[in-house]
C-alpha cells in the first residue's frame, strides 16, 4: 500500500493550489487523486469552449438539484468540473474576488486571519495581472489575469454609458480599491487561451519528482483510525485502492463533493449517518448544511445593431471567426460572452453593493438551462441584462442520498425562500428596466422579449423571478469554517473539527458566500490553506 505525506482529494481550483504549493520545496511527498481525467481538451482551453463543456458528461459532474418552492418546484442544473482543474475549467473565467467587507464579516465571525487585509497577499500571490502589479494586483504569480478591454464587444460600451447615466461611477478595476461601479469584466485567460488553475499551478509541478497524480480515481471514504484520518479509499478502473498518509489528508472537491465524502466517511449529522448505516465516526451536524448559492436573472433584448449572435449564428460566421482565432488568437472565442458587469446598491443606506450585474452581447432563448450545450446563439440580433443577488439569505443543504460514492447527494438549495431574497431580485429586476431606458441602451434596443413588456406588476414581477430565476453556479458555505463546532465544519485552520490531520480547503469553507464570482476566491483559500499546512509541518 502507497504512502505519501499529504492526499490531496480533488484537482479543482484550489486543489491544483495545493498540489504545486505543498510539493514546491520538495521536502514532502504530495498524492493528488481525481475523479476525472485530463483537461487537455479542445473544448477546455478554447474560452467560449465552456458552452460545449457546460453540458459535456466527460467533464462536468452535470448534477440535478432537487425541486425548490421558491422557484415554483423547479429543478435546476448544477454544472460541476469534473476534470484537472475542476470548475475553473469549464467556468464563464471572470475573475472577482468578492468585496472586502465580506472578508472582514468572514473575520467577525470568529475566523482569526481571514479578513480582507490579511487575504490580499493571497489574492496577489496567485496571480501575474497583464497590467502588471500593484498594491491590489499580483507581478508574479503562477495563474494570468488578463485586462481583454480592447477585444470587447462595442456595444460595452453602450452599457457603460447606461451605467453613467444611472448614476454609477466607471470603475476600471472590481478587485482594486472599490468594488462599486460599472466596468469590464478581467478573465482568467493568457493570449486568448483559458487559464484554469490545473494549467497555472498543477502541470508546471507535475515535473516534480515528490508530486504524484492518478486521474479517474473516485474518492469513496477517508480512512480513519480512531478520530486521526489515515488514508482514502477510492474506486479505479473498477478497483478499490487505498492510500496512506503520513500527515494529512486534505478534501478540495468543493461545496457538493467534499462534504460528500466526509458524511460517506462517517462524518456529519448523526442521524442521517445512521440511516444510510454509516458507522459514526464524528459527529458534525454541520457538514453539507448551509449551502448558499448566488440566483440570476436576464433580462433579453432585442436590438438594432450586431452583437455575437450575428458572427457566430451561422456556420461561415463561426469559420470566419475560427479562422480568426487560429491565427491571431484574438475575436470572440478568445472570450467570455459576460463581457460588462458591475456591482450597484438597490438602497442609499446599504454598506456594500448588493446587486452584481452582467453584460452580454449575445443571446440562447432556445437552450433551457440544464438540457443542451450552449453552441448556438439566436438568429437575430440581441443582447442580455444579467444580474445576481451578491449576498443571499436563503439556505440549503447538501445530503448523501446512500451510502453508494457513485450515487449524487441530494442539492436542496432552497432558493427564494427568504422575503429578503425575493426583494432584492425585484429591486434588481427594476434597476435593469431603468438602465435599459437610459439613452445609450434605449438607441440602440428594439424590444424586450424577455420577459416582456406585459410584465409590470410586482406580483407579475416576482412570479417571473420565480418561474425564470436560475443558478449562477456559485454553491459555497457547506463545510464552513467557524469556530464552533456546533454550527460549523472546519476551524480558522481548516482542520476539521474533532478530528485529527484532516481539513477541507475549497469554497464549501466559505462562512458567507462573497459578492461575485467564486473561483478566485477558491483559488485564494488553496494559497492559504497551503500556508496554513506547511506552517504546522
Amino acid at each position: 500500500m502507497s504512502t505519501f505525506d499529504y492526499i490531496i482529494v480533488g484537482a479543482g481550483s484550489a486543489g491544483c493550489v495545493l498540489a504545486n504549493r505543498l510539493s514546491e520545496n520538495g521536502r514532502y511527498s504530495v498524492l493528488l487523486l481525481e475523479a476525472g481525467g485530463s483537461d487537455r481538451r479542445f473544448f477546455i482551453q478554447l474560452p467560449i469552449g465552456y458552452g460545449k463543456t457546460y453540458y459535456q458528461k466527460a467533464v462536468n459532474w452535470m448534477y440535478m438539484a432537487e425541486a425548490d418552492e421558491g422557484t415554483l418546484n423547479r429543478k435546476s442544473y448544477w454544472p460541476r468540473g469534473k476534470v484537472l482543474g475542476g470548475s475553473s475549467s469549464i467556468n464563464a473565467m471572470v475573475y472577482i474576488r468578492g468585496h472586502r467587507l465580506d472578508f472582514d464579516r468572514w473575520a467577525a465571525m470568529g475566523n482569526d486571519g481571514w479578513a480582507y487585509e490579511d487575504l490580499l497577499p493571497y489574492f496577489k500571490k496567485s496571480e501575474t495581472h497583464q497590467l502588471g502589479g500593484n498594491k491590489y494586483r499580483g507581478g508574479a504569480g503562477p495563474m494570468q489575469v488578463s485586462d481583454v478591454a480592447n477585444d470587447l464587444h462595442p456595444l460595452c460600451n453602450n452599457f457603460l454609458q447606461a451605467g453613467v447615466e444611472m448614476g454609477e461611477h466607471l470603475n476600471k478595476d472590481f478587485n482594486g480599491a472599490d468594488q462599486e461601479g460599472v466596468g469590464l469584466y478581467q478573465t482568467t485567460t493568457r493570449n486568448g487561451v483559458r487559464e484554469s488553475t490545473a494549467k497555472a499551478f498543477l502541470h508546471p509541478a507535475l515535473k516534480r519528482h515528490n508530486l504524484t497524480l492518478i486521474t479517474h480515481a473516485h474518492a469513496s471514504r477517508v480512512l480513519f483510525d480512531g478520530k486521526t484520518a489515515v488514508g482514502v479509499e477510492y474506486l479505479h478502473r473498477g478497483k478499490t485502492e487505498s492510500v496512506m498518509a503520513r500527515k494529512e489528508v486534505i478534501l478540495c472537491g468543493g461545496a457538493i463533493n467534499s462534504p460528500q465524502l466526509l458524511q460517506l466517511s462517517g462524518v456529519g449529522p448523526k442521524a442521517l449517518l445512521e440511516a444510510e448505516n454509516i458507522p459514526l465516526v464524528q459527529e458534525l451536524a454541520a457538514v453539507g448544511q448551509h449551502l448558499q448559492d448566488h440566483l440570476g436573472m436576464d433580462y433579453l433584448y432585442t436590438c438594432n445593431q450586431p452583437t455575437l449572435n450575428d458572427e457566430l449564428h451561422s456556420w461561415w460566421g463561426k469559420l470566419k471567426a475560427g479562422l480568426r482565432y487560429v491565427f491571431t488568437r484574438r475575436g470572440p472565442l478568445g472570450l467570455s460572452i459576460n463581457q460588462g458587469g458591475g456591482f450597484i446598491k438597490t438602497r442609499e443606506d446599504l454598506a456594500q453593493p448588493d446587486i452584481q450585474l452582467y453584460f452580454s452581447p449575445v443571446s440562447y432563448t432556445r437552450a433551457p438551462a440544464g438540457t443542451r450545450p450552449l453552441m448556438n446563439p439566436d438568429p437575430f440580433s440581441a443582447f442580455l441584462l444579467g444580474l445576481t443577488n451578491c449576498r443571499p439569505s436563503s439556505r440549503g443543504h447538501v445530503n448523501i442520498k446512500s451510502a453508494n460514492p457513485l450515487d449524487a447527494p441530494e442539492i436542496k438549495p432552497n432558493y427564494l425562500s427568504t422575503e429578503e431574497d425575493v426583494n432584492v431580485l425585484l429591486d434588481g429586476v427594476k434597476y435593469l428596466r431603468k438602465m435599459a431606458a437610459m439613452p445609450a441602451m434605449k438607441d440602440i434596443i428594439i424590444d424586450e422579449i424577455r420577459p416582456g413588456k406585459d410584465c409590470q406588476s410586482d406580483a407579475e414581477l416576482i412570479n417571473d423571478i420565480r418561474s425564470s430565476a436560475w443558478t449562477c453556479f456559485h454553491p459555497t458555505s457547506t463545510c464552513r469554517m467557524g469556530p464552533d463546532a456546533e454550527d460549523n465544519v472546519v476551524d480558522a485552520s481548516l482542520k476539521v473539527h474533532g478530528l485529527e490531520n484532516l481539513r477541507v480547503v475549497d469554497a464549501s469553507i466559505f462562512p458567507s458566500l462573497i459578492s461575485g464570482n467564486t473561483n478566485a476566491a477558491a483559488i485564494m483559500v488553496g494559497e492559504k490553506g497551503a500556508d496554513l499546512i506547511l506552517r504546522d509541518a
